[in-house]
């Protein structure tokens, strides 16, 4: 997806690394609380009172965060993170399976349907790991620590998050989403390693996070005033992905990137330089357009799953409102274009009404899979959100309809369909 980081980004993960001692020892401190939404787009995360009727429950039964309780009746023997499961580790010698996520991630959801629900998975991770489940919501501490190795070794990185560690939490190996029989065949060969070439892998896993705590402590601090030269790099960099046919940055899966955006506008507020504003008003009208807005409820979801902003990946993420948001005011700042304040207001709109909660603050995400059918368990990504002909006909008059698909690229076939195995709706648009 992205091309392997250079040394600057791998001095990410070594400042990471330099917390590992305070993570371990406040292993059982809570952190920052957040919330995921559970609107009626969304799969309960209740506590499951009549465990009876589940042939699994483990010790995630006791956990309050929702994307723990998700996980309570799989066959996985999971621990939360903390002293129980590192003295386990630590007494059997095993090593640590750490699988990191939130409410909301579809992938996430689809891992534990996949994986964690299959007794097969079950049996290896009960036989030769510990393993330990963690909401990122809960505990980002934990979160920024390890992601930061997994960019450094991969490349890339995100959500599921699943890294291999040593008994004292050394990161081995790390990935996100894994299909089952790819899972299956690494966990074995891991638990194949560590039997064989115990000392070996624990020595490596020692040194390499030693080296990168060496680079970053040999770096010499930052000093004076932020180079007009570093502005102009930065400018260069961002222009080079440029999209220049359909907005927006890189290919597919193709992200709105606010803060490249929102430092355009500022470079061209300080230069004049015309090309940086152009590429952001650009980029603003193309996923306003798209189908990463929602054209109907308001708010933008998380990214388009191609490089023309059609076909989102329905998660809505809090903090990409706020910050489209923001985005959108500063571009009518300089323009006094009113589209952008409509689109500002539009984005903020559905915030306040979708997002925002009873008792107070906000959920921080709106789940991207929601139910095929009314009461029915069953779920599929977009499900909320996409509308065959009929239906929209059903709402519309036969003159009207024709009208809003024309405007809308409405398709027969759905302008939709094929873009993902899971997606399950006929003819979606």
């Amino acid at each position: 997806m992205r091309r392997r980081y250079q040394q600057f980004k791998l001095l990410r993960a070594c400042v990471a690394l330099l917390a590992f001692a305070s993570v371990v020892n406040t292993a059982e401190h809570p952190r920052a609380k957040a919330t995921s939404t559970q609107s009626k787009k969304s799969q309960s995360a209740e506590p499951r009172e009549a465990t009876e009727q589940y042939r699994y429950t483990n010790r995630l039964i006791r956990a309050k965060s929702p994307y723990l309780l998700l996980h309570a009746h799989n066959p996985v023997n999971w621990y939360a993170w903390g002293n129980e499961a590192f003295e386990k580790a630590r007494k059997e010698n095993k090593p640590i399976f750490l699988s990191i996520g939130y409410f909301t991630c579809h992938w996430c959801h689809v891992m534990e349907k996949e994986s964690y629900s299959d007794p097969s998975v079950a049996a290896i991770l009960n036989q030769y790991f510990v393993s330990i489940k963690v909401d990122r919501e809960e505990r980002p501490d934990i979160d920024r620590l390890y992601i930061a190795y997994v960019e450094a070794t991969t490349g890339s990185a995100g959500w599921p998050l699943n890294v291999l560690l040593t008994p004292d939490r050394k990161p081995i190996f790390g990935g996100t989403y894994f299909p089952p029989d790819q899972l299956k065949s690494l966990l074995q060969k891991v638990a194949d390693a560590w039997s064989k070439q115990h000392d070996s892998i624990t020595q490596t896993a020692g040194r390499a996070a030693q080296q990168l705590i060496d680079i970053v402590s040999k770096q010499p601090p930052a000093t004076g005033d932020l180079q007009p030269a570093i502005l102009d790099l930065a400018d260069k960099q961002i222009a080079s992905t440029y999209d220049a046919t359909n907005g927006g940055f890189g290919g597919a899966p193709k992200f709105p990137r606010p803060v490249a955006l929102s430092f355009l506008l500022r470079y061209y507020a300080r230069t004049g330089q015309r090309e940086a504003l152009d590429v952001t008003l650009n980029t603003l009208r193309a996923m306003e357009r798209g189908g990463i807005h929602d054209q109907l409820g308001g708010g933008f979801h998380r990214y388009s799953t191609g490089a023309t902003w059609l076909v989102p990946h329905f998660e809505k993420m809090l903090y990409d409102q706020a910050q489209l948001a923001i985005v959108y005011a500063e571009a009518y700042q300089i323009t006094h274009d009113r589209f952008y304040a409509d689109t500002t207001r539009n984005t903020l709109d559905f915030a306040l009404r979708e997002m925002q909660q009873p008792r107070g603050g906000f959920a921080s995400a709106e789940d991207a899979d929601s139910p095929i059918a009314p009461g029915k368990p069953e779920t599929s990504e977009g499900a909320f959100y996409v509308w065959t002909i009929k239906e929209i006909e059903n709402v519309l008059s036969k003159q009207h309809a024709s009208v809003f698909e024309y405007a809308y690229g409405v398709e027969s076939g759905g302008n939709a369909a094929g873009t993902s195995p899971r997606n399950k709706i006929f003819a979606p648009n």
